[in-house]
């Protein structure tokens, strides 16, 4: 589990106030009308278990369970019914929190392609010697069709930022969430990447 302290001063100096010229693409509120912080749910809306990850797409942890539990997670549980699966932001730094804004930026069916490229490909531009990891994370976004100008635009949206901050620390607070990856099985939790599937299939069972 890596652990995360958060602070407001963090997310404000990590995207400036929104420029006003070019800034078209990400500028409207970030509210409760806000479709870039509505929910981000795949699976049947009448499985009996909701499983709800919170994570940092900057979290080497999260990044495992990503690559490693998650494909026959989504293949065994969600793809057959069994569970609904809600994606929770809890971003720990700049890039991450930018990375998050971009994803959330995208059209809703390309949310979860983007993140899992994100993971499969953390260590090339997150963690990379040389080089800045901002500069690669524009790269990886080009590629899910974000413009330049756009990645610029939306990572200066002070007011997305605050809210997505604001989200995170109601979380934190709600559920005392002390690191990512974090999970909520319908009404109970488990604090840190479960590393198999069958440890998380057996999570699942427990809570049905």
């Amino acid at each position: 589990m890596t652990r995360l302290s958060l602070s407001r001063r963090f997310f404000v100096s990590a995207a400036p106030a929104l420029a006003v010229a070019g800034s078209v693409t990400a500028s409207h509120a970030a509210d409760a009308a806000d479709p870039r912080l509505s929910p981000r749910i795949i699976g049947n809306p009448n499985a009996k278990v909701l499983v709800q990850e919170w994570f940092s797409l900057t979290c080497t942890h999260c990044a495992h369970f990503a690559t490693e539990e998650f494909p026959q997670i989504k293949e065994k549980l969600i793809d057959t019914g069994k569970i609904r699966y809600q994606f929770h932001d809890f971003c720990g730094d700049r890039v991450g929190l930018t990375a998050a804004m971009v994803a959330r930026s995208l059209p809703e069916e390309r949310y979860v392609p983007f993140i899992e490229a994100l993971f499969s490909s953390q260590m090339q531009w997150a963690f990379a010697s040389g080089g800045d990891p901002m500069q690669r994370l524009k790269q990886m976004s080009a590629l899910a069709g974000v413009s330049a100008a756009q990645f610029d635009a939306i990572s200066k949206d002070n007011v997305f930022a605050e809210a997505l901050f604001d989200q995170v620390k109601k979380d934190s607070d709600t559920y005392n969430i002390q690191g990512t990856p974090y999970f909520r099985l319908n009404n109970t939790h488990y604090d840190q990447d479960p590393e198999t599937y069958e440890k998380f299939a057996d999570l699942v069972a427990k809570a049905s």
